[in-house]
Order: C-alpha cells, then structure tokens, then sequence
C-alpha cells in the first residue's frame, strides 16, 4: 500500500512544535519578527506575501510588510533592505522574487544581513550549506528532508536522484542529501532538462526528488518499484475546471502510486512544508540574535546562539 505523505498535518505539526518554540523566547522577552518586501504587483505574489502574514499570525511571529512601487528605481528596495537590517525588533527578512527586471536579483540577496536571511540564500549561507555547517536550511530542500523523516525515510546509503537544478531548490537539496547526518549520507545524483535518458537514472533510485518545473514529466514507466517519489513541481495546466486549470506536479501522479512505496501530491505535498520552514528559520534567527537556546523541531539537540 503507497503511503501518500500528507504535507498538511506535518506542517501542522511542525508549526505546534515552533509555537512551543515562540513560548520559550516570549518568556525571555523576545518575539521573532519576520519582514516581508515587495516590489511587485504581480497576484501571485501578493498572494503568496499575504499567506506568509497569515502563517506569522497564527504561530505568534511579528509580521511587518513593506511595499515598495515596481516602477520606483532601484535603490528604494535597497535602502528598505538597509533598514530592516538596522532594525533590531526584524529577526528574519525576506524578498518576495520576482523583483522587477531594473533590479538586480543577486545584489538584492547580497543586501540582506546573512543572519537575517531566512530564505538561505545570501551567498555566505549558500557557502555555510555546501560546507556542511548550514546557518539556514533554504525551506523547500528542508521542507522536504522533514517530509522523509515523518515518513520513516532514512536515506542513509540510498541512491537519490533529484531532478532539477535550480538555486532555490535542486542544488540545495542535493547538497543536503549528501551530507553526513541524520537527513543526508545519501548517493545524490542531479538530472536536468539536458540530462539524457531521463528514465533510467530515475528508474534505478531509491529517492526519487522532482523540481524540473515541467508538467508531469516523471510518469510511473520513469520509477523503480518500491521507490520514494517527492514532488516539489507546483504547474497550472489548463483544465475543464471552473477556474480554466488545474494544479499538478512534475510527477504523473497515478501512474507513479502504482510503483511508488511512498509518494507526495500535488497540491497538498511539500508546498505546506516550504512555509511551515520559513516560520522556522525565522524562529531560529530570533534566537541566534537574541541569545536564547530553544529546541527546534527535527534538531537533535537545542539551537544555541
């Protein structure tokens, strides 16, 4: 029988452990404060911001939002960013992407203070991960490894093959599977869109991770019998809906159930997961900055400063 990994109640489970957490440095006089910014009006985005406020809401983290006009020049996004660096009650600060094409993408992850980077992706915390001393896990890779764990994963000695090579989630989650510890010492191989004979690198993995970005990509022909399969694809496809579309992931879902041991949907996968571990990492940023040892969830010991 295929278990079909549930993102929702980890997440939830998770985000009672981190209002655990959140008490714990309350009763030092501390509340993690997340600051989000964004330069967009794009829907999407503005959703996404508005979810990450509801999330703060819910588990007792400071929620501060700041809007800066798409149209004004680039500095303005800069200078906000300077701020909330400054700013001692913002332990956490994130840039909802995409910014405008005037701004410089990589100066915009550069700007912000390495302990404040909650999306792990300042350079000096990309360095930390690869190095194996990570400050912050990026969310979605460490979305992901939590998913494992709470399905009785253990990917020591397995064969890995994650799909997908981007900075946010293919390259940081080969390199947390690789790593020595609980969550890693796994044999990783990355596959991209040039990767030829997708098939039989999948075919022979015991961990299957999918974040191309391609609508179904993977189908159960491309999966070994008895193999983990983690989706992390989230694509809108046109569909006889109300809505004119439907959401679904890298995987041809049906077809990978039928061979799969283990298996996430989409939606309702690892997508719950990649807020539920910006909360997280917020909460682990107060902490760091403020001098207060707390026990995070999944870590073996209390994160101390």
């Amino acid at each position: 029988m295929t278990h079909v990994l549930d993102g929702n109640a980890v997440g939830d489970r998770i985000r009672g452990e981190l209002a655990d957490c959140i008490d714990e440095l309350a009763a030092e006089g501390v509340t993690p404060g997340l600051a989000t910014v964004l330069m967009s009006d794009d829907p999407a985005s503005e959703t996404y911001v508005s979810m990450k406020a509801r999330a703060c809401e819910e588990v007792g983290i400071e929620g501060i939002h700041h809007e800066v006009d798409p149209d004004a020049p680039a500095e303005e996004l800069f200078e906000t960013v300077d701020r909330l660096n400054d700013d001692p009650a913002v332990h956490g600060i994130l840039v909802q992407m995409p910014v405008p094409d005037h701004v410089d993408k990589r100066r915009v992850l550069r700007s912000i203070d390495p302990g404040k980077d909650v999306d792990g992706f300042h350079p000096e915390n990309v360095g930390r991960l690869v190095a194996g001393h990570p400050r912050f896990k990026p969310c979605t890779p460490h979305g992901v490894q939590l998913l494992l764990e709470a399905a009785d994963v253990d990917t020591e000695g397995k064969d890995a093959v994650v799909v997908g090579r981007s900075d946010i989630v293919g390259k940081p989650m080969a390199n947390l599977l690789i790593q020595k510890g609980p969550g890693g010492n796994a044999t990783t191989t990355i596959c991209h869109s040039r990767t030829d004979d997708l098939g039989a690198k999948t075919r022979e993995a015991d961990v299957v991770i999918a974040a191309a970005g391609y609508p179904e990509l993977i189908d159960g022909s491309m999966i070994g019998e008895g193999a983990v399969v983690i989706d992390v694809g989230v694509n809108r496809v046109e569909a006889d809906t109300e809505k004119g579309y439907e959401l679904v992931g890298d995987v041809e879902f049906e077809s990978a159930k039928e061979k799969a041991s283990v298996i996430t949907p989409v939606p309702g996968g690892v997508g719950p997961m990649t807020i539920t571990m910006l909360l997280y990492n917020t909460v682990k940023a107060a902490a760091l900055r403020e001098g207060v040892a707390v026990s995070l969830p999944g870590e073996g010991r209390p994160v101390e400063p």
